[in-house]
């Protein structure tokens, strides 16, 4: 009888993990809208961000992570925690009732998940926002978020594909940040 239960726990604790695993958002790009609007462009790059974040960041080893080019370079997960820094920028600068005020030091599978649900919590905001989202309604000039986090942090995922290259770990190839899908 114990070893049935030992396989019905391990079994259990698989699919737990994989279910877990599975509600992060960004493995594909969701569907676009069919019409444009600001809300709708602003909100599919926030999903083309999250989109590369996710993949950039997916099955990032201890020495990934750990990784630094040169003596005056970032680790990896220095870029890492920047790019989290400048989700709850973006987050904090276009919602007003829901901010990221998370002062505490978390994992890099914490700081992962939450700077991914930063970018869906912004994605959806907008998306779902029948009136043209307003300059007046961010604390910054909204253009300066344009320009500013939303395209650092762009610039940063693309730093840690290429850091996760030289550290010996490629990017997904069956990812086409093109499409925003995965192939199988």
């Amino acid at each position: 009888m114990k070893p049935f239960i030992y396989i019905f726990i391990l079994v259990y604790s698989v699919i737990t993990m994989a279910q877990t695993k599975d509600t992060l958002p960004y493995y594909e790009i969701p569907e676009y809208d069919e019409a444009y609007t600001a809300n709708s462009v602003t909100a599919r790059m926030i999903d083309g961000l999250g989109f590369r974040y996710y993949w950039a960041t997916e099955g990032l080893r201890n020495e990934d992570l750990n990784y630094k080019p040169s003596a005056s370079g970032r680790e990896t997960i220095e870029t890492i925690e920047h790019i989290y820094g400048l989700s709850k920028f973006i987050r904090n600068s276009i919602l007003r009732d829901n901010k990221d005020t998370n002062k505490t030091e978390l994992s890099f599978e914490e700081k992962r998940k939450q700077t991914l649900m930063n970018f869906k919590a912004v994605s959806d905001v907008l998306r779902n926002t029948e009136t043209s989202f307003q300059l007046e309604n961010t604390e910054v000039p909204f253009w300066n978020i344009v320009n500013g986090p939303i395209s650092d942090a762009l610039w940063h995922c693309g730093q840690v594909v290429l850091l996760r290259r030289a550290s010996g770990n490629p990017f997904n190839s069956k990812v086409n940040v093109f499409s925003g899908k995965v192939s199988e």
